[in-house]
């Protein structure tokens, strides 16, 4: 009967708006049920006397709504009561395609605190980053709007506008108006790139930027990794800076592309024996080559299992910054209406066995977003080619040549209104740089530890007889 009662009551439950400053946990003691039954029968009397006295006609159907929002949040930040609309809007964002502003965002004492722009939208392209706190949207204030609401008001009709005012670091207060549009989530984009002022010789690095990890993510990536593999890549740059995450059977997949073995990722929930792990099937598609896996602050949840997988299997390099620390994980329960729960279900753990909640991933190689000013040039003044009667290198000076008029004709091309190339923007890309130096320092010294490792031939032997 106790049941009964609590699903038809617990509706209106009171709203907390938004998860208090996390505090030491004291331990819980739980009510019995003759204590549970006269809160809630305390809380069907606050409803109905809420409903009868309140000054304006109250609505009901808002009331029992944010009951339950409160019921959901007071449990952690990522919890919460999906309307029919809600739960809609949410199905039509895992489809890879909606409306709105391109941002995801989580509660955080009170304010809207972004966890990250998606690539190519309106909010990226207006500057708003990892870590902003937005404090109003059209000039009224979000403290007292769940996240949901928050959501609500960004969202609109393609092509209206909405005005938010949004808070980075130390920085004062900036209005920023954004024009709604549809957001098609392209999940996975690939190239070649190289370094910038590279020589013709340096080779050629297989470039992976994953964005969320969508339902046709893992798919993506293998046809990616499939055409750069034919072009005979040295290695590879997983990008996952600024990825909030998505499913997690996507961020398993995508990590098993690259392992050849070993646990990927573990998922405990409340019980101890509530323990499913997930494990890499045998064959990395990259066949071993060299990879290196970009995070920032803004990589959290999926990104993080597969920047965490990739990191205790020794499988590659983690280099940016410390990661978000999302290591929980939520399912949608229906209720057959049209609406549903978005509740948490079990934390995450890396295959050492690590939580990555509220600490996110320490990268092996810190590198933080830069911007770098050359105060060396690449050819010294003083060296053997200072001499005047120094013996030439008649190769090295064609590509000198060459190198200089593709300088001068960038030089006449530039021009300082134009839109940067996708070259240009990767030079200033500095933890990309980085990124890819580390992977050609590692096909390097692959390379040259397949060179010691091979079996001397009596011609070796020959030349090194000579040089005696």
């Amino acid at each position: 009967m106790l049941k009964k009662i609590f699903v038809l009551v617990a509706l209106c439950m009171p709203v907390a708006l938004y998860a208090a400053p996390e505090k030491k946990k004291e331990p819980i003691v739980h009510m019995t049920d003759e204590e549970i039954y006269a809160e809630l029968k305390k809380l069907a009397m606050v409803f109905e006397v809420s409903r009868e006295n309140f000054v304006e006609e109250a609505d009901e159907r808002k009331m029992l709504e944010g009951a339950m929002n409160g019921m959901l949040s007071a449990l952690d930040p990522h919890s919460s009561y999906l309307s029919k609309d809600d739960f809609k809007d949410f199905n039509d964002k895992s489809s890879g395609s909606f409306g709105g502003l391109g941002i995801q965002i989580t509660s955080d004492r009170g304010a809207v605190r972004v966890i990250s722009p998606i690539d190519d939208t309106p909010a990226q392209k207006a500057g708003i980053k990892a870590g902003d706190y937005i404090t109003h949207i059209d000039d009224e204030p979000v403290f007292d709007l769940t996240l949901n609401q928050a959501v609500k008001r960004m969202k609109g009709k393609p092509g209206t506008k909405v005005k938010l005012t949004v808070v980075s670091g130390t920085n004062e207060p900036k209005t920023m108006t954004l024009k709604r549009a549809i957001i098609k989530v392209q999940s996975v984009k690939f190239s070649e790139k190289t370094l910038a002022d590279a020589d013709e010789d340096t080779p050629k690095i297989g470039y992976i930027r994953i964005s969320d990890f969508g339902a046709t993510t893992a798919k993506d990536l293998r046809d990616a990794i499939t055409k750069l593999e034919k072009k005979n890549v040295a290695g590879y740059v997983l990008d996952v800076r600024n990825n909030p995450g998505g499913y997690l059977t996507a961020a398993i997949d995508v990590s098993d592309a690259f392992l050849d073995g070993g646990e990927i990722v573990s998922t405990r929930g409340k019980n101890k024996t509530d323990i499913e792990r997930s494990f890499a099937k045998p064959g990395d598609l990259t066949n071993g080559k060299p990879l290196v896996v970009l995070i920032n602050h803004g990589s959290a949840s999926a990104s993080e299992i597969v920047a965490g997988a990739i990191q205790d299997n020794g499988r590659g390099v983690i280099m940016g910054s410390q990661s978000f620390g999302k290591g929980s994980v939520q399912q949608q329960k229906p209720f057959g209406d049209g609406t549903a729960i978005h509740v948490t279900i079990a934390r995450y753990y890396t295959p050492s066995g690590r939580s990555i909640q509220n600490t996110g991933i320490t990268p092996d190689v810190e590198v933080l977003h830069s911007k770098v000013e050359k105060i060396e040039k690449r050819e010294s003044f003083y060296s053997e080619a200072s001499f005047r009667n120094a013996l030439k290198n008649e190769e090295a000076e064609k590509k000198a040549k060459k190198k200089s008029e593709d300088a001068k004709k960038k030089t006449e091309d530039d021009d300082e209104d134009r839109e940067l190339t996708d070259e240009e923007k990767d030079a200033k890309d500095y933890q990309l740089q980085r990124g890819m130096e580390m992977v050609i320092a590692l096909a390097k010294m692959a390379e040259h530890a397949r060179t010691a490792a091979e079996p001397k031939t009596d011609s070796d032997e020959d030349d090194k007889n000579e040089k005696k």
